[in-house]
């Protein structure tokens, strides 16, 4: 991932990231219904790196299913590239755990930049205390073998309705997280700093009482002009 490119994701709402992919017509980049266990003030950022779980059959699905070196989930803990965020495709079923602390912990110690699943994790408050930012859809402590086979790494995924691709870029922040295509990544990450930017000065206009009408969005010069001045003088 171009590292210019993961440092300005790093300064970027999801909510704006959300609009500049909307203006692409992609409206179904957000991975719903996922929170951030203990956010820890800087987003997640890098290219996805996928887990598939299918609903587990029994036969299948024994406790000793973890003793098998081969097993996918442990496979994926352990093979996930650094700098890349695993992201679990748990058809939306927090009935039983993606994962739990050991694994995140692990996870964490490869350098991993993340995890997000549209299921839960058990050991949610250990995660939570974790360095390594963590989103899920609510604590779950049974064991993911209980309704989750691990079937495949790193092939496409659904994750909370958005359909992710391994390589796309993962954005977490304070709020959720957004699926970036990876061919679009650079300009996507460069157009929504600029758009921060102008939302930065209109938070400051509204405070001091200016009206939203012309200001954002922006239609009138006189906003633009303002603008203008105001980054040169914000070095923005």
């Amino acid at each position: 991932m171009n590292q210019e490119t993961r440092d300005k994701l790093k300064t970027i709402s999801v909510a704006t990231l959300a609009t500049a992919l909307y203006k692409r017509g992609l409206r179904n980049q957000v991975i719903q219904g996922v929170h951030p266990l203990g956010y820890k003030g800087v987003n997640m950022v890098g290219p996805a790196f996928t887990l598939r779980y299918m609903p587990a059959r029994e036969d299948r699905n024994q406790l000793v299913e973890f003793r098998n070196p081969a097993h996918p989930q442990r496979v994926a803990i352990e093979t996930c590239p650094p700098g890349h965020v695993m992201v679990i495709d748990s058809r939306k079923d927090a009935s039983a755990a993606s994962a739990g602390d050991i694994l995140v912990t692990r996870l964490m110690v490869r350098g991993g930049a993340g995890i997000v699943t549209d299921g839960g994790f058990r050991d949610a408050a250990t995660i939570a205390e974790l360095d390594i930012p963590a989103y899920h859809t609510r604590p779950s402590s049974p064991t993911n073998l209980t309704k989750h086979e691990a079937i495949e790494i790193n092939g496409p995924i659904g994750c909370g309705d958005a359909p992710v691709f391994p390589g796309d870029i993962i954005v977490g922040d304070a709020d959720c997280v957004i699926v970036i295509p990876a061919g679009i990544a650079d300009e996507i990450a460069t157009e929504a700093v600029e758009m921060t930017a102008y939302e930065d000065f209109v938070v400051e206009q509204v405070k001091a009482g200016q009206t939203i009408i012309g200001l954002y969005p922006c239609t009138k010069e006189e906003h633009q002009i303002a603008f203008a001045e105001w980054r040169k003088k914000n070095n923005r």
